[in-house]
């Protein structure tokens, strides 16, 4: 009897680790986790965020007009620069730094904030800001379902979701 409680036992300690490392493994999240980086004139541009899906609804449905948005799902998107740089003309100290956008339709305001780790935008403080830049964003030639990000060979980063591309220029 002894040795089937001890079984019993055994099998619900490995169920539950099981399951206890299925929660950390983020890429089996609905919006699995990305990240970018390229080498640009010596620099290395990193970019670390998680990938919504449209599925049949409206880009401005996750990332609402007027408002802070995490610039992707899940904890904050971040992006660290190995040395000081220029982003559309405005000095970005080297460092890590949360990285939230506000969609305003017409323009996006870029958003470089010092608190880096955090959970979404909820604890978001705009005392925190080290840079906004606003930037226009374009059509996107390609539909893009799942949120994604790149980083050109020369600097040219682009936010790409649905028929909307934000672009926004890095240079050294």
């Amino acid at each position: 009897m002894k040795k089937v409680h001890f079984l019993a036992m055994m099998i619900m300690i490995l169920c539950g680790t099981q399951t206890l490392l299925a929660q950390k493994d983020k890429s089996k999240r609905p919006s699995p986790p990305d990240q970018v980086s390229n080498i640009v004139e010596g620099t290395t541009i990193t970019i670390d965020y998680s990938q919504p899906s449209l599925k049949g609804r409206d880009l401005n449905s996750l990332a609402p007009i007027g408002k802070v948005w995490r610039t992707g799902a899940n904890e904050a998107s971040w992006i660290e620069v190995s040395a000081d740089v220029m982003i559309e003309g405005e000095k970005l100290p080297k460092g890590k730094y949360g990285f939230f956008t506000i969609n305003n339709e017409d323009e996006w305001t870029l958003i470089f904030n010092e608190v880096w780790d955090q959970w979404g935008a909820y604890k978001y403080d705009s005392s925190k800001d080290a840079l906004r830049v606003i930037v226009s964003p374009k059509s996107s030639e390609e539909f893009t379902e799942k949120f994604s990000i790149s980083i050109g060979d020369n600097g040219l980063v682009q936010l790409l979701w649905g028929n909307l591309a934000v672009p926004f220029q890095i240079s050294m």
